[in-house]
């Protein structure tokens, strides 16, 4: 009987990922921050409830975990010793398997203090987990073996010049790994063969600063790659780079990864406005409708019909996905940084200081359904598959922050 890794190994090398128990990327196997409607994940959980295992992380990050097979890779920053690594775990008891070093030192330029070394998460396909890092004034792309972190290959994407920081992931699309690296000196968004690191296909960007990770999404009836932000919305063709089609719009800096209902695709910024619009994703350049709502960092999610977000300032907001009508806008409390996830009909939603809301994604209204109280800080988006939550979470001590990775699941 073929592994889990191995399934979906194959799955990668023809398609895009559904694979239940996994969550291989950013934005998980369906790419848009959906996870598997039928697995169940604890509502209500804790440091003392529901809590199957606990590790500390070194440093300082906001990247999410990768969960692929019996393991889940994580990557680290630890900025006294400037070194960024990667982390495998065992998925069931959460003991270290490897860790490998990618940079020992190149933490040369200054970020905003929200910022971190290691906000992108790693993408995997069974047999290599990728990584991207600033380091130095470049941006590399990082394989490295599953089994015992052996680097496999690195390659240089594009210089780097930091405005706030760098935080887009890497996806995987049939053979290939997709990146990007937006930046002032003038980015790229590139395709590299996974097995060689070899670039297959490479775009050259405008010299502005951006912090998006590209996406593929089925729209308008064929796969697309999206990249929003460095005032554009842009689609190319996943396989070629070619480009789909390209307008003004969106903001200079967009952080959030866009979603689609089939026909559109929708940007959200906040720099230098507020927006978060709905584009026709048939190539007509047709902004469908525009609030000015601020949805900067945290990634919208879709589902039915409806577009769901919760917002920066901690107001959770429902529209719907055709019109842009507002069908509700409630607070929820706090900031928030990570991206909500959504499992069936119920939205994991958490906010920096360390609270958790799980409610209802039903545009008749907020309805909170567990508050869940997690840590004393947190910045990364949850991993659901498999009904688990994989989280990585702060905790102070006075002034003394650690991080940790923590696993939830029913008994």
């Amino acid at each position: 009987m073929k592994s889990p890794a191995l399934i979906l190994a194959l799955f990668l090398t023809v398609a895009s990922v559904h694979a239940s128990e996994d969550w291989p990327f950013w934005r998980g196997p369906n790419r848009d921050g959906s996870a598997d409607p039928n697995q169940d994940p604890p509502v209500e959980f804790g440091p003392e409830k529901n809590l199957k295992w606990s590790v500390a992380l070194p440093g300082r990050a906001h990247g999410s975990a990768t969960v692929v097979g019996n393991r889940v890779f994580i990557a680290t920053a630890d900025e006294t010793k400037q070194i960024q690594s990667v982390h495998a775990f065992d998925r069931e008891t959460g003991a270290s398997l490897w860790k490998t070093e990618v940079h020992v030192g190149g933490f040369v330029q200054k970020t905003n203090k929200k910022a971190s070394w290691a906000s992108g998460s790693p993408a995997c396909d069974g047999e290599r987990v990728f990584i991207n890092f600033i380091n130095g004034d470049a941006v590399d792309t990082t394989a490295l073996s599953v089994e015992d972190g052996k680097r496999l290959w690195q390659t240089k994407i594009t210089g780097y010049t930091v405005h706030q920081g760098y935080g887009s992931s890497p996806t995987l699309w049939k053979n290939l790994v997709i990146v990007s690296a937006d930046n002032k000196s003038g980015g790229a968004v590139a395709g590299l063969d996974r097995k060689t690191g070899k670039i297959v296909w490479k775009n050259e960007r405008a010299q502005l600063p951006n912090y998006a990770s590209p996406v593929i999404l089925e729209a308008a009836g064929k796969p697309q790659l999206f990249l929003i932000g460095t005032e554009k919305v842009s689609s190319f063709d996943p396989l070629t780079g070619e480009t789909n089609w390209e307008i003004d719009g969106a903001t200079t800096e967009c952080v959030s990864t866009t979603v689609t209902d089939g026909e559109r695709i929708f940007s959200s910024g906040g720099y230098p406005k507020n927006h978060v619009a709905a584009i026709a994703a048939d190539g007509s350049g047709k902004v469908v409708w525009e609030t000015n709502d601020r949805v900067y960092v945290p990634s919208l999610l879709i589902k039915d019909g409806y577009l769901y977000a919760a917002m920066d300032s901690g107001v959770a907001i429902c529209w719907d996905s055709a019109t842009g009508e507002e069908k509700w806008k409630a607070r929820l409390g706090g900031n928030f940084t990570a991206s909500s996830v959504l499992v069936g009909d119920l939205i994991y939603a958490p906010n920096e200081s360390g609270t958790l809301y799980v409610f209802k994604a039903s545009p008749d209204g907020l309805e909170v359904v567990a508050e869940n109280q997690l840590a004393g800080e947190i910045f990364a988006t949850p991993s659901i598959c498999g009904g688990e939550i994989f989280l990585r979470v702060a905790d102070y001590s006075g002034e003394n922050r650690s991080e940790r990775l923590v696993c939830y699941g029913n008994p």
